[in-house]
């Protein structure tokens, strides 16, 4: 079996993003090169084909899983996607030095990011909306945060610069951003519409 440091770089995005289009590889993976989509398509299907990455047919553009992965019916695809389409846009800007997708954060009642980066020399904890949530629910999601600010744990992480300990800014981009209440809060939160982020970063598309 065949498998190049391309093979290998696409199969881990898959696990670490646990889906991707063909576009999204092909951007990810093809960019650099002439007729990326025909090579893209070309790479993929030896990687069916040879059980290291799977993939779902069923839909308009086909979406691909690694093996072992998600389920291909899995209600969570298009939230995987549309961090996939977050890290695509933020990395226009400056490619980010962590992204970590849904990280863990040990202890009861912790916040449950969908992303955790660092990105533009800074920590950011990010919520990617796909519909808009109730008031009751985002403040919830933000007590979640405040309890975490005021634990300490954060200034034990790994990633923390020795000088300064620095909690992570708080960004909600997509549904219902700009709506959310979060003023008075212990840490600083930013709120964008996906068009609102584009414009802010300068990206056409």
């Amino acid at each position: 079996m065949r498998v190049n440091a391309r093979d290998k770089a696409i199969v881990a995005d898959l696990v670490r993003f646990r889906c991707l289009s063909r576009d999204d590889i092909a951007e990810l993976h093809f960019s650099n090169i002439k007729n990326p989509i025909t090579q893209a398509n070309m790479v993929l299907k030896r990687l069916r084909r040879d059980d290291l990455i799977t993939c779902a047919t069923d839909r308009r553009k086909y979406v691909y899983f690694p093996v072992p992965g998600i389920k291909k019916d899995s209600a969570k695809i298009g939230h995987f996607l549309a961090i996939v389409d977050f890290y695509k846009q933020i990395r226009k800007v400056e490619l980010p030095r962590v992204f970590d997708v849904e990280p863990k954060i040990a202890g009861k009642g912790r916040p449950e990011p969908d992303v955790f980066t660092i990105w533009k020399g800074a920590p950011w904890f990010v919520e990617i909306q796909r519909s808009q949530f109730s008031d009751r629910v985002m403040q919830e999601k933000m007590n979640r945060y405040e309890q975490y600010y005021l634990s300490g744990e954060w200034e034990r992480e790994a990633w923390q610069p020795a000088a300064k300990k620095v909690f992570p800014y708080v960004w909600i981009v997509g549904a219902g951003a700009g709506s959310y209440r979060t003023a008075g809060r212990s840490f600083r939160v930013f709120q964008d519409t996906v068009d609102m982020m584009k414009k802010k970063l300068g990206i056409d598309s």
